[in-house]
């Protein structure tokens, strides 16, 4: 990593998008269904309740506006003294639809060009991901499984290979209808949902696979798999895309 801008220097992540769902449905997707496009977080529903990374609710006004703070570094992933979410979803179309006001906030201490870009870009995925969640799974039981990939795919070209693995088409773009190979030569009929050089996202009948290339940051690809279908099982998905990861980059 760069490192080219040492000490502690603020940031803010802001997106405004729309979606095919009321502010409802929404805030439950944001507040109780993580699982199902992010990962599984808790909070206590209320003003002064805790949330995920030892972080405080300051604001709590369903379905309306949500506040995350955190200024707790040893429990931040990145060690951040202070990180914040603010969520505001407005009402359109007689509330049949939603318009969210989206800013992720804080304050990173080095490597800030590289945190940054990779939570800039993050966030893209992220949130179209949980487009896709209110879209076509919402109110769907959930098992969420995340894995790395071995210290070998700590590299750029490491979302390459895992195109290859799945038999993705290399031209195949976002919107196209595919067949995938997954773990053990499982066939999987997907939509190619999100596809540039950091990330992949396949939607199936009942799953979001997500392939996240983190390569480009130094870090291990990784794969996350938010799994609803009936029988779904997260212990299984884990062993078996972790066993994938690791043939991969043997």
């Amino acid at each position: 990593m760069s490192g080219s801008r040492a000490g502690a220097k603020p940031f803010e992540i802001p997106r405004e998008f729309e979606v095919d769902v009321g502010p409802q449905q929404l805030w439950d997707a944001v507040t109780m269904g993580a699982g199902g496009w992010l990962w599984p977080m808790e909070y206590v529903p209320k003003e002064g309740g805790e949330g995920p990374f030892r972080s405080v609710l300051t604001v709590w006004d369903p379905p309306r506006r949500l506040t995350v703070r955190s200024d707790d570094p040893a429990a931040l992933p990145s060690g951040q003294p202070l990180n914040q979410i603010d969520w505001v979803i407005e009402p359109r179309d007689g509330g049949s639809r939603s318009r969210v006001h989206y800013v992720h906030s804080g304050v990173f201490t080095e490597n800030w060009d590289d945190l940054y870009d990779g939570a800039d870009k993050h966030t893209d995925f992220y949130l179209h991901t949980l487009r896709q969640y209110v879209t076509h799974f919402a109110g769907r039981p959930i098992a969420f499984a995340t894995v790395d990939g071995p210290r070998s795919s700590a590299n750029r070209e490491a979302l390459t290979a895992v195109g290859r693995a799945l038999d993705l088409p290399a031209d195949a773009t976002e919107g196209a209808r595919v067949r995938v190979q997954g773990p053990e030569g499982q066939a999987l009929d997907a939509v190619l949902d999100y596809r540039n050089a950091y990330f992949l996202g396949l939607r199936t009948e009942d799953a979001l696979y997500r392939f996240f290339g983190r390569g480009h940051w130094g870090a291990p690809v990784g794969v996350s798999v938010h799994d609803f279908a009936p029988d779904a099982d997260a212990g299984r998905n884990e062993v078996e895309w972790g066993d994938w990861l690791a043939q991969i980059f043997a």
